[in-house]
């Protein structure tokens, strides 16, 4: 029974539904804040909503049932279960808040779609190295931050006044929003030479530690790919080596057959 129902929700046609029932239920969820959608449809949306949490449920119980405790072995498992587990909780009185987070259970789309996943395991990968670019970057910024407050604070408070107000100016700046027209160009209009401070600073940021995480980001998928690839290289190679073994003995027992029918 147990293997039955693992090859149940282990089979394609079951992911490929799974699939299908997340996204129906994305267009329900956003059909939801629809005033309109919900004046003339509302209460089916509401019970479809329903009914689709109570498949996911067995879906959930289903897989439990089959792997037993080795589904919470599985990190795309934990995921899928705390997912359905939140929308379990009721959206009422303090909980109220969790009717806005039902729209969590799209991202179920994420462990169902391998492509899906290894981008994420990718992103992981590179949280290590990440964090050695938030650091130089906090770095950064806070140094050209209380650089930015001596220049020009006295002159411009509204964006310079403190420290917090220069993070979230320079911050404005290296996103490149309005940052000529908008911060860099009044500011030249009191101190000519502020080019001078904005432009490197644009240099060691927009175009330089942003361009590291793009990087650093490209190398973890790229290995997580190749790791990947390697692993259906060595799956095959595992498998090709017991069909030889499996020739090998099918040759042994017609060579013994032979000899036997020869004498």
């Amino acid at each position: 029974m147990r293997d039955t129902i693992k090859a149940l929700v282990t089979s394609k046609r079951w992911e490929m539904a799974i699939i299908g029932l997340i996204v129906i239920n994305a267009v329900t969820l956003g059909l939801e804040t629809s005033q309109t959608a919900m004046a003339h449809i509302g209460g089916f949306l509401v019970a479809f909503d329903n009914l689709i949490l109570a498949v996911f449920v067995i879906e959930i119980i289903l897989r439990l049932y089959a792997h037993g405790l080795k589904f919470f072995r599985d990190p795309w498992s934990i995921f899928d279960f705390t997912i359905v587990a939140i929308a379990l909780v009721p959206a009422s009185g303090p909980f109220a808040v969790m009717r806005a987070l039902r729209i969590l259970r799209v991202l179920r789309l994420i462990s169902v779609i391998p492509s899906l996943r290894r981008v994420i395991g990718g992103l992981i990968a590179a949280l290590p190295g990440m964090g050695s670019i938030v650091v130089l970057m906090a770095l950064v910024f806070y140094v050209f931050s209380v650089m930015a407050t001596k220049l020009y604070g006295s002159a411009f408070p509204e964006w310079f006044g403190n420290i917090g107000l220069s993070v979230y100016t320079l911050f404005q700046v290296m996103t490149l929003e309005s940052w000529s027209m908008g911060i860099v160009r009044p500011v030249m209009e009191v101190y000519p030479w502020a080019w001078l401070f904005f432009v490197p600073f644009i240099l060691c940021t927009a175009f330089t530690v942003l361009n590291l995480f793009i990087g650093i980001i490209v190398s973890a998928m790229q290995e997580e790919h190749e790791a990947e690839a390697d692993a259906n290289r060595q799956a095959i190679h595992d498998d090709t080596g017991l069909i030889l073994e499996e020739v090998k003995a099918l040759r042994k027992e017609l060579k013994e057959l032979r000899d036997q029918v020869g004498k």
